[in-house]
Order: structure tokens, then sequence, then C-alpha cells
């Protein structure tokens, strides 16, 4: 009998447990190792901001939904992986020993990269529940004090789809307060370019969402990086394309939420020759590290490099869709590997994202994510911010009951009117 640990319950170790029990069968052990109790989607940390979701909404328990499937489930944080060993040290002092082992963490969030940057600083975030829930608070002093607000991502940031998000959610709620127009609002991204996603751009996304942040009055500054925050304060430099300083902002805010650059969480990053210097896990074109190849990862905390060489540093997002295809090849090839055969299957490294902008939205495809692509596809309307929140209903009500099919696969690109991405 085999012993597969999976360290995470997000987007990616949630859907690994359910798909890895359903493949291995019950002779094996499946165990969820995750220091929260409750499974969050994550997807939904832009609505929790304005108030529109509460914990409640986007929640579920972790040991239940695993428990019907005959799955381990252990809260605690893990503090040391020991990769010669087999073996993960606990948070509590216990150990686990594992025959197999799938590293979905997500990251660490490098607000210490900036001064002052982070809910510990002076700006808000929404890469966690709980710093969305403090986002919220935030936006209603913003409601109270109307004032400049500033939104964006950070220089070594890969994930730009909620920070778009969260400025038009924002921009919205303003609206429909009867406050938007005391509030000037300002998008800072080392971006490129309004659109570009970390992906080199997707179609025509940087015109259109040029469009759309004029349509909605929001001013922005790309190839920008972020020196330091003070209260009230972001100190920004400017850069051209040939990465140099062209023009130096202060830029004032009552309100402001900016994501952070993502590492290797700790006890991922601490194991050298199993990642690269950002802590990110390698792995080799089944998902699997080179170095311990019972080790295997998937989602935000593997190692990508970027699309392409940029002024100010961008990192590459990994999408839900992505994350998907991640897990059904680690699931189908650790299932070769207890049953003595060699790992075939590779992951589809395609992007599909539905972004929501509170009353309408952008959804793209690019496939693969790297160009030139065998298949580009970007849209705007009202019918995508419709289609996030079926999306929420339906992935969730599907963790809930512990479901192995591939949900983004199934439901996202049946929307779209695309076939199955290969």
């Amino acid at each position: 009998m085999a012993h597969i640990v999976i360290l995470g319950a997000g987007l990616g170790g949630m859907p690994a447990a359910y798909e890895m029990r359903n493949e291995v069968g019950k002779q094996h052990e499946v165990t969820v190792i995750n220091a929260s109790e409750y499974f969050q989607f994550v997807p939904s940390n832009p609505w929790v901001g304005v108030g529109w979701r509460k914990h409640e909404d986007i929640t579920i328990p972790i040991e239940p939904a695993l428990k019907s499937n005959k799955i381990n489930f252990i809260a605690q944080a893990v503090t040391q992986i020991e990769p010669n060993k087999n073996r993960l040290t606990l948070a509590n002092g216990e150990t686990v020993g594992y025959d197999y082992l799938i590293i979905a963490t997500g990251p660490k969030l490098a607000f210490e990269e900036v001064e002052g940057l982070g809910p510990a600083g002076f700006t808000h975030s929404i890469c966690t529940l709980a710093h969305a829930e403090k986002a919220y608070g935030g936006y209603q002093e913003l409601l109270d004090n109307p004032g400049p607000v500033v939104m964006g991502a950070a220089q070594g940031a890969s994930c730009f789809g909620p920070a778009y998000e969260y400025s038009m959610i924002v921009e919205t709620a303003l609206r429909q307060a009867k406050r938007r127009d005391k509030v000037p609002m300002t998008y800072i991204t080392s971006e490129p370019y309004i659109g570009h996603l970390g992906l080199g751009g997707v179609g025509d996304s940087k015109g259109m969402m040029e469009s759309a942040m004029r349509q909605r009055h929001i001013k922005w500054i790309t190839n920008a990086k972020v020196i330091k925050v003070e209260n009230g304060k972001m100190f920004v430099d400017e850069h051209n394309n040939e990465a140099e300083v062209i023009k130096q902002h202060e830029v004032p805010f009552n309100y402001s939420m900016m994501l952070p650059a993502f590492k290797g969480v700790d006890a991922v990053a601490n194991v050298t020759e199993l990642c690269n210097p950002r802590g990110f896990v390698k792995v080799d074109e089944y998902q699997r590290n080179p170095t311990h190849k019972n080790i295997y990862a998937a989602g935000v905390c593997i190692a990508i490099p970027p699309v392409e060489a940029t002024p100010v540093p961008t990192g590459t997002p990994k999408t839900g869709y992505m994350i998907e295809s991640m897990v059904t090849a680690i699931v189908h090839n650790i299932a070769n590997e207890v049953n003595g055969k060699e790992p075939t299957e590779k992951g589809t490294w395609n992007a599909i994202c539905l972004a929501d902008f509170g009353d309408t939205g952008a959804a793209f495809v690019a496939m693969p994510q790297i160009p030139p692509r065998n298949l580009t596809w970007f849209k705007t309307g009202k019918w995508v911010h419709a289609a996030k929140i079926a999306f929420e209903k339906y992935f969730l009500g599907k963790m809930k009951k512990g479901s192995s099919e591939p949900m983004f696969e199934k439901y996202i690109l049946k929307l779209l009117g695309i076939e199955r991405l290969k």
C-alpha cells in the first residue's frame, strides 16, 4: 500500500485528493495536510473586499468533505520537508511519512520586498480571505472618507487578474454607493502595458482593457516599480522600454490594494535542491521534481519562467484550468507508478480566466500560454459577470460533494463554446 500525501488544500490540493482517491482506489492511503480547517474559493476574494461575499459564502469545512471520500485530513502547518527520509514535520512536532508527496501549497506573499507594502504596512491585499476581509474594512472607511484610491500589482507579481478585478469591482461598488465622483482612481502595475497580464497580452487584451479603464475613468502607470509606501503615499518609479527611470511619482491615496510578488512557502523553499532561488518547486514535463522523483508539484508553487523579459520584472500566472491540468497529470502519473509503470501524462499549460468587473467582465483563453499560440480568445460582456457567479456556486458544490471530475474543463470550456484544449 502506498501513502500519498498532498500538502495544501486549495484549488490544486482538494481536487488532487478527490482525483487521487478515485484513481488509485481504496487499497492506497491518501492524506491531505493543510494549516487551515476550511477550503476557500480564492477567486471570490475580490467580492469579499467590497462586502459582496462573506466568509461562509465561499468556504467549506475540509474534514467532513474529505472524510466522506475516505481521505485523511491533518489540520496542521508543515514546518519541515525531509525528502531523503520521505518525511514531513508538522507544527505540533509530529511527523508524517509518505511514499509520494504532492506539493500544492500556493505561494508565500512577499510583502517584505517593498517597504510599507501589505496589510502589516499601508496597503491592503485580497490574496487570502483574511486579507480580503480586512480590505473590506478599509473599503468601508473609504465610503465614510472618500479620497484617492491606488490599485495594482508590485514588481515581480505574477497574478494580475485579481488586481484588475478588484479595481473594477471597487469602481462599480463606488458608483452604486454614489461615491465614485469623490474618488480618483489610479492603477499602478509592473506590466509593460495594460492588459499584458503576465502573458504578453492575449489577443486584443491591451486595447480592450485600456478601453475599460478609460470608460471607468481609471488612470494608470505601467512599467512601474514601487519603491516604498508610506501612510497615504506611494513612491513609484516609471520606466521606459529600456528599463530606464523616466519619471518618479508620489501618488497619494486614502485606500490602496496592491498585489505583491510571490515566493515559495518556507518549508518548501528551505529544501534548496527542490526549488529555484525564489523557492518555487522545479518540475519536469510530468510535474515531477527532477531530484526527488517521488515529489510532484502543481499550481502557483511551481517554477515557471516569465513569458518574456519586461523592463520591470513580471511573473507568469497559473490560472485555474492550468492548475487543474497539472493535477490530473500528477494523479495519473502517481497511479502509473504505484502500478509499476512509468509516468506518461503531461499537464496542459493553457490559460483560461473569467475576470469579473462588478457588473461586466472579461474572459480569455491562451493556448498555449507562451506565444505563438494555437488559440487566442478574449471577449468582454455582462455574461462574464454572471458566468463567474455561476461557476463559484458550481465549484463549491462539487468540492463539498467530493467530485473528481475536471471542473474548469467541463464547465468553463463548455460555457465558452471551446472544445477541450490539448
